[in-house]
């Protein structure tokens, strides 16, 4: 039996915020774009590393589905669990990575991949976890683990 896993690039600001609110059941890993996620079953490990230059995984949940939503849905759904401490917040990182134009006031659409049993590491252990950076925002299939 297969066992499928990504690791994707996550924003610092998002994982700075989540990893400091206790007790989280779920997390909304967002992309800036609505592009369909089929990477992954439900119940397969969804990771997330940070951005160059710390290039470590730091931490991950169990992924449970993925959809695309207007960004003021999306906070309305998952709130403070998008990582942001607003809506405003959250729409202007949001903005900031789809290189939109400040002014642009539209409710453009969002990935969604929700997390469940979300986790994050200590930061005393991203630099022991062995992993090697790729500059992929999603693993390409050649270089998702498999298990036997």
């Amino acid at each position: 039996m297969g066992i499928n896993l990504v690791i994707a690039v996550t924003d610092g600001d998002w994982f700075d915020m989540l990893r400091q609110q206790p007790n989280l059941n779920e997390v909304n890993f967002w992309a800036p774009s609505a592009v369909n996620f089929r990477a992954l079953r439900p119940g397969e490990l969804f990771l997330f590393k940070l951005h160059a230059p710390r290039n470590v995984i730091v931490g991950g949940g169990v992924f449970t589905y993925a959809n695309a939503l207007p960004c003021s849905l999306a906070w309305e759904a998952f709130g403070e669990a998008n990582g942001a401490h607003s809506a405003r917040e959250m729409r202007a990182r949001i903005a900031r990575y789809r290189k939109a134009d400040p002014s642009d006031r539209s409710d453009f659409e969002i990935g969604c991949r929700i997390l469940t049993q979300p986790f994050f590491f200590d930061e005393a252990d991203w630099t022991c976890n062995g992993f090697v950076p790729v500059t992929y925002l999603i693993m390409p299939p050649w270089l998702r683990m498999r298990g036997g």
